[in-house]
């Protein structure tokens, strides 16, 4: 579909390839940072639609529209001239609205005076947080794996990344590498539930023995909540401050973006006890001021919003994850079924080539058939057999990637090569 020398040409285009090595006016910390594998390829993606029908199945980005009355109330909101800086850490009706919410569903007591702090998205959120608890040489538990924006948070701060891994099939920690994990120079633990890119949904059990572990050694849990909505089969989501004794050592993040297909509207949240909102919210006024002020005012809308809608939006993406679940297996991919988000993560090693980038790379370039190449999820370095997928789809955009899949198969069984030139 694309010819070799296309796609690399974009690749280096994009800085796919890029390199400052050597530079004298690169700082050390943005050395360390990795280019976001998933961004670059949306860049990608977007380019090459220009010369072919590209099926889209890999960032994040609900195809679904918002609904049309956060759309109302943004648009009501600028009519009504919300249009300065808001309070800098959100007007106040919306910091109200997320403490109903936070009681109501995640068992998460805050004053929203003193304790909720809107900020410009999840990102903003976790990087406000992290360079306002995070001295150099702090050590940083990171679950692997995990959302590739944690390492480059991490390093950001001046914080050392330690790995705990997710294993196979189930994708559950080791319990004693875990505790092997916490020690005296450790500060804080990031942890994402339900998972991205697994979609594992931490169990009270697991939730409890992070808990002690924090309470033992004094760390900070900084908990990434985003699916929190997405949860299937009966699974629960539990928030871990709301365990006794995490109340005073938890910071909870989550966000409009996935939940009311917004995602361009990077609005997020993060509640934690007041001293360390105190900090936060230092470090947030610096970092970026304000969220956007209309848009908060259609937040308050969206977080009012029935138990129907949230209970409608869970049985829709369950749906649309079986859906894509049997397109995928049909094509010789490997999962485990996902219990909450709206990902997949497959294991691509009966495509035969010697990783996942090579897998993307050959999926994009013969079948026009976007995906996010699992390596990102890992600690630099990481060589991997995954490709994430993304079933926040029409069900006809699973169709048209159904078909392109069947070609994969053909050819794959049919003995044909698979090779990238």
């Amino acid at each position: 579909m694309f010819s070799m020398e296309s796609l690399q040409d974009l690749l280096s285009r994009i800085g796919w390839c890029s390199s400052n090595a050597g530079s004298p006016s690169i700082s050390d910390r943005a050395m360390l940072i990795r280019e976001s594998n998933i961004r670059d390829a949306a860049r990608l993606v977007e380019e090459l639609s220009r010369q072919a029908k590209i099926i889209n199945l890999g960032q994040g980005l609900p195809e679904y529209p918002a609904p049309q009355v956060l759309k109302d109330a943004a648009k009501a909101a600028i009519d009504a001239d919300f249009n300065q800086y808001s309070n800098t850490w959100g007007y106040l009706a919306l910091r109200q609205a997320i403490a109903r919410k936070l009681a109501q569903y995640n068992g998460i007591v805050a004053n929203p005076d003193t304790e909720i702090t809107v900020t410009c998205g999840v990102s903003e959120g976790l990087n406000a947080t992290l360079l306002a608890t995070v001295n150099p040489g702090d050590e940083v538990i990171i679950v692997e794996p995990f959302y590739e924006n944690y390492h480059a948070n991490v390093i950001m701060a001046g914080g050392t990344p330690r790995y705990v891994r997710l294993h196979e099939p189930d994708w559950t920690f080791d319990e004693r590498e875990l505790k092997g994990a916490f020690n005296r120079h450790t500060r804080a633990i990031l942890i994402n539930t339900p998972h991205n890119p697994t979609g594992r949904v931490m169990t009270c059990h697991e939730l409890q023995l992070i808990g002690s572990l924090c309470q033992k050694w004094g760390v900070l849990a900084v908990c990434d909540e985003m699916y929190e909505y997405m949860v299937y089969d009966g699974h629960q989501h539990i928030s871990l401050a709301s365990l006794p004794g995490m109340e005073d050592r938890t910071v909870t993040l989550s966000g409009l973006s996935k939940t009311f297909s917004v995602t361009g509207w990077r609005l997020g949240y993060l509640a934690a006890p007041e001293p360390l909102s105190k900090a936060i919210r230092h470090v947030h006024d610096y970092l970026t001021l304000a969220a956007p002020s209309p848009l908060q005012q259609a937040a308050v809308v969206a977080l009012d919003l029935p138990a129907d809608f949230y209970k409608g939006m869970s049985t829709k993406y369950q749906g649309l994850r079986d859906k894509l679940m049997t397109v995928v297996s049909d094509a010789g991919f490997t999962l485990r079924k996902p219990e909450g988000t709206y990902y997949l993560f497959t294991d691509c090693s009966h495509m035969g080539l010697n990783n996942d980038r090579q897998c993307w790379e050959y999926l994009l370039r013969q079948f026009g058939l976007a995906t996010v190449a699992g390596y990102c999820f890992y600690r630099p370095g990481t060589t991997t057999q995954r490709i994430r997928f993304c079933c926040a789809k029409y069900p006809e955009t699973i169709d048209a990637a159904a078909e392109r899949l069947k070609e994969l198969k053909v050819r794959i069984t049919g003995g044909a090569p698979v090779r990238l030139s």
